[in-house]
């Protein structure tokens, strides 16, 4: 069988609209498994005006199932079994009298018949309505001035379920299922009755309403480029604007409008801006790239008169928002003209950062002393006096007129006015760069000036929220600082920059004012977190986390490098994957709860403890004389970051553990003996340690 269920509505938000349709599809496969429903394939999906659901082969009724309960002894007081039998719905002479090593105890063997689908479905629908999680949701009707009213993204309008074209009785918020729904709002707005499940989405086609939402944005797609290519133009792609206006029509019909070449002396991308946030339209570029003076509008319906009022309507808005647009830049170039970028400056410091560090203003001068000494310090490479001046004007914009009307283009308005003010090109870019990467696929700054202020200000701002205690907790991240520290790992490893990141902190804390003592645990916890958000970044390029964590904790407890982290945590990966290795990693796991268990216990162990006696065995000879070639060239290989000729080194110690476990006994009576094998499987574990905490390497 097949069963349809649609919730209809009004307008949903087009960006909450595929999680809406995920979370159907959700609910209602755990629902019906909760009562026991076999199903096939379920598809969900969405329109502005409904969620809907398809299920296919849907079982006529769950199976009906058995269950053992065990309940009290059957000696156990009166109220003790009572309570059981209301438990169970059962009689005393229903329950089972079993002799168990604990004596007769009662269990009760309850069956529950199956139940018709049309049931199930009957309480799943009400349930997925009420319980549904809505980003934002509201209330509606008369019932909405009552505190704990029905509440729904937008008024739910209608409800079908279908089971075999069979309409399921069922009611949600005052709303009863039937099996009636809307087509288009212009074109078929008379009552459109579904028929079932196989019919309805050609029937929705034809009352002019796309149900699948896949199919919408491929009409999108193939139809802007089709009327842009009949200008010789090609549509901007833009994934996101696509879903967009997928999720705000049922019946999408792309059209190209036109605006005037004079607006083209505005930045493009805040032309692109103006006209994808405000307006949901696409851009368009000739052969050679360039932005063209044209826009691609998706209208919600097959106009009359081919769109022409359309076209008109949208070309006249966006005209009035481009005029916006170039008033306010050439207002910022006039200023740039009469003064320069620099003229800019001094209003940041009417801009607060965070109460408790300062303005804006207050932050260009860390991140300006921070690039220059990335230069003069030869991790960056390029001009420190440029790499200066190209931070001191990096937030500029911020005070612009462009950008308080358009804070998207905070950095690249940045860029052009700079170049307006005859600024060094690579300043300019660096003013651009230096707020990139922002997401997992943005380009990430490579030019030497971009590089230095990006990691400079990235740098800045997470060592001071850390130092005044503003860390991320959980989901919250007010700041956004996961994204500030991974941005700046993939700075950091893309541009090769093999940078100790106490190094950073420390020079961060001298220019910002503060004693490197009074700040070190926060900073401390700096370098934590990046070890945390770089388990986050390279689990997509396949390095288990808890390899991360064995690198991560060698020596000291910090990682002197992120590079060299990665680079230890890839070969022990790739260690731990052969036989050999975990032969390692399982004679270290025994060495390490012996020594744990002898610690616990209350017994010193010292590795300076290991004095061979003259009737040593002749496997603690050899582990020692193991463990005195291994560990320096376990040290040696670590000191010039060849991983793998320590992984090589540690492995040649397997035998001789090995061979120790058979032929003595660790805790052996005597405690001088056992102070000395246990201090020699302590040198042992010292030596594993030196390369990586194997503790860690779960498995």
């Amino acid at each position: 069988m097949k069963f349809l269920l649609e919730l209809a509505s009004e307008e949903i938000p087009a960006r909450m609209q595929a999680a809406a349709a995920e979370q159907l599809r959700i609910r209602f496969e755990a629902g019906l498994k909760a009562a026991g429903l076999a199903h096939g394939e379920v598809v969900a999906d969405v329109t502005p005006r409904r969620l809907w659901l398809i299920a296919h082969d849907v079982a006529a009724a769950s199976a009906a199932a058995s269950e053992e309960r065990k309940g009290p002894s059957a000696s156990a007081p009166e109220a003790a079994v009572a309570g059981f039998l209301r438990s169970t719905g059962l009689a005393r002479a229903d329950l089972e009298e079993r002799q168990t090593p604990k004596g007769v105890v009662l269990f009760a063997h309850i069956r529950t018949e199956g139940r018709g689908a049309a049931a199930i479905l009957t309480e799943l629908v009400p349930a997925i309505v009420r319980e549904f999680a809505w980003p934002k949701s509201m209330r509606w009707g008369g019932a909405s001035a009552v505190a704990g009213s029905p509440r729904w993204v937008r008024p739910l309008t209608g409800i079908i379920a279908l089971l075999n074209g069979e309409v399921v009785a069922c009611e949600a918020f005052g709303v009863c299922s039937g099996r009636v729904t809307r087509g288009h709002r212009i074109h078929a707005p008379q009552p459109l009755s579904i028929e079932s499940a196989e019919t309805y989405v050609a029937q929705l086609r034809g009352a002019k309403v796309i149900a699948v939402s896949g199919e919408r944005r491929g009409l999108i797609e193939a139809g802007a480029a089709q009327v842009a290519a009949a200008k010789d133009l090609t549509v901007i792609p833009d994934a996101g604007l696509v879903a967009e206006n997928a999720g705000l029509t049922e019946w999408p019909v792309p059209m190209l409008g036109v605006f005037d070449a004079g607006f083209l002396d505005v930045p493009r991308e805040v032309i692109q801006l103006t006209m994808r946030t405000n307006q949901k339209y696409f851009a368009c570029a000739d052969a050679g790239g360039t932005l063209a003076p044209v826009f691609v509008c998706v209208a919600n319906l097959q106009a009359s008169d081919g769109g022409v009022a359309i076209v008109a309507g949208n070309e006249r808005v966006l005209s009035a928002r481009l005029a916006d647009a170039k008033f306010f830049w050439d207002q910022d170039l006039a200023a740039v003209k009469a003064g320069g970028l620099d003229s800019f400056t001094p209003k940041l410091k009417d801009i607060v950062f965070h109460e408790k560090l300062g303005t804006v203003a207050d932050k260009v001068e860390r991140v300006a002393a921070l690039a220059e000494w990335l230069v003069t310090s030869g991790a960056v490479a390029g001009d420190a006096k440029l790499a200066r001046r190209a931070a001191e004007l990096c937030k500029a914009d911020l005070v612009s007129a462009t950008v308080g009307e358009f804070p998207e283009v905070q950095g690249i308005a940045g860029r052009y006015l700079a170049l307006a003010a005859n600024e060094d090109p690579a300043v300019a870019d660096a003013i651009r760069d230096h707020y990139t990467p922002v997401g997992q696929g943005d380009a990430v700054p490579t030019a030497p000036l971009s590089l230095a202020v990006a990691l400079a200000d990235k740098l800045d701002t997470l060592a001071s929220f850390f130092v005044i205690n503003e860390m991320p907790t959980g989901s919250r991240d007010p700041f956004a600082l996961r994204r500030a520290a991974i941005g700046l790992i993939r700075i950091l490893f893309v541009n090769d920059l093999r940078i100790r990141i106490y190094w950073l902190g420390e020079q961060w804390a001298k220019f910002a004012g503060h004693e490197y003592s009074d700040v070190s645990l926060a900073l401390a916890k700096l370098t934590h977190f990046f070890v945390d958000r770089l388990k986050v970044q390279q689990r997509e390029a396949g390095v288990r986390h808890d390899l991360i964590d064995a690198a991560s904790y060698v020596g000291s407890g910090l990682p002197e490098r992120l590079d060299l982290l990665v680079q230890l945590a890839q070969s022990i990966q790739a260690f731990v994957s052969t036989q050999e290795g975990l032969n390692l990693l399982a004679v270290y796991k025994r060495a390490a709860n012996i020594l744990d268990a002898a610690e616990r216990g209350g017994f010193a162990i010292d590795v300076k403890d290991v004095l061979l006696r003259a009737d040593a065995h002749a496997t603690e000879v050899a582990l020692a004389g193991a463990l005195d070639t291994a560990l320096p060239a376990a040290a040696a290989a670590v000191a010039i970051e060849d991983f793998t000729s320590a992984m090589v080194a540690l492995a040649a110690l397997r035998g001789p553990v090995d061979a120790f476990f058979a032929d003595v006994m660790v805790n052996d009576p005597d405690p001088a003996i056992r102070r000395n094998r246990l201090a020699l499987l302590a040198r042992f574990r010292d030596a594993v340690h030196s390369v990586a905490d194997f503790s860690k390497i779960e498995g």
